[in-house]
């Protein structure tokens, strides 16, 4: 079998069971297919999610649910004011062993396991905010200067509420950009609500059957990162970010007047693992514009900040990003 026959086989089996995990949540989510797509990128990758909408959206739902069909270890943590960093990564308690001598065991915390829910996550102060922060980054958890490393699969899925901002700690920048996408939730049609009320307020109970499990989404992401990117294509993503900056020379008329600051350079590897996922979703094992510009509002929207004239004149970043995408070109002759 060449190394092709072998490439084609692995990218089937690759579509296949991201059709599979989704038909599983789908038992349980109504629409929302695109937030559906993002989480599972972001799952794929070994990445983070964002998840902001009002509440009784499903959100907390939509990560149950792909937890089981993933067949993953799953904890949920409630962010409140008094939350301690202690509560999420673990901490050392004193206990007598056999011979009757105390000692200091660690316990670990539920950031010890495979998909984490940090539930309303702008609820937490920032200290506790930032015990989240190595273990994101680094896949580690560092509790009295020993170091525990994080079984793979791992990723964080965070959800936070737009609404009743008193009370609230707005997320640094530094937090923001370790997740690969801020995912909106929208409100559902009148249709997929009549769906919703038919599913959740009857007798029926949805049984959902795992699609993956751990290593098989190891293997996925290995497939992801596999697909090749054009330069063409790669230098578009670099203008893309650098034109998200305001003192750019090539930076549209939107960004110099409304934007603080742009992108970091985790934006552009957001773009690019997305637009890989993208790609392989639709069929191919190459990545093209377009894979780009579907995953470019989900990628950079928590990190371009607002000056204080667009938020003022009632700017959104995702229109920004839009008329960015439309006003960067995709070839430089």
């Amino acid at each position: 079998m060449t190394d092709q026959a072998v490439f084609t086989v692995s990218v089937e089996d690759f579509q296949r069971t991201a059709k599979a995990i989704t038909e599983e949540v789908n038992k349980v989510i109504v629409g929302q297919d695109d937030v559906v797509r993002y989480v599972l990128m972001c799952v794929i990758t070994g990445s983070h999610a964002l998840l902001e909408g009002v509440p009784g959206l499903g959100k907390t739902t939509l990560v149950r649910a792909m937890a089981t069909a993933l067949s993953l270890n799953f904890a949920r943590i409630q962010f409140t004011p008094d939350l301690m960093p202690a509560d999420v990564t673990g901490t050392n308690i004193m206990e007598e062993n056999e011979e009757g001598r105390r000692v200091f065991r660690f316990q670990p915390g539920p950031i010890f396991t495979n998909l984490l829910l940090a539930d309303e996550i702008n609820r937490a102060t920032p200290k506790t905010q930032s015990a989240l922060l190595e273990a994101m980054q680094e896949k580690t958890v560092t509790v009295a200067n020993r170091t525990y490393k994080l079984e793979p699969p791992f990723f964080v899925l965070a959800t936070q509420n737009p609404l009743e901002m008193e009370g609230t700690y707005p997320l640094p920048e530094a937090q923001l950009d370790r997740f690969m996408f801020k995912i909106d939730v929208k409100f559902p049609s009148s249709s997929e609500l009549v769906n919703i009320l038919n599913r959740t307020t009857g007798t029926d109970h949805i049984q959902m059957t795992p699609a993956a499990d751990g290593p098989k989404i190891i293997e996925m992401g290995k497939v992801a990162r596999n697909v090749p990117v054009a330069s063409h294509v790669m230098e578009y993503v670099a203008r893309v970010v650098v034109n998200s900056h305001p003192e750019a020379p090539n930076a549209p008329e939107s960004v110099k007047k409304y934007v603080r600051y742009g992108s970091s350079p985790r934006g552009a590897q957001s773009l690019i693992l997305g637009a890989k996922l993208n790609a392989l979703f639709n069929g191919r094992y190459n990545v093209a514009f377009e894979d780009v510009r579907a995953v470019a509002v989900a990628a950079l929207r928590h990190r371009m900040l607002l000056n204080f004239e667009g938020q003022a004149e009632g700017q959104t970043t995702d229109s920004i990003i839009k008329d960015l995408l439309d006003k960067t070109p995709e070839q430089v002759r």
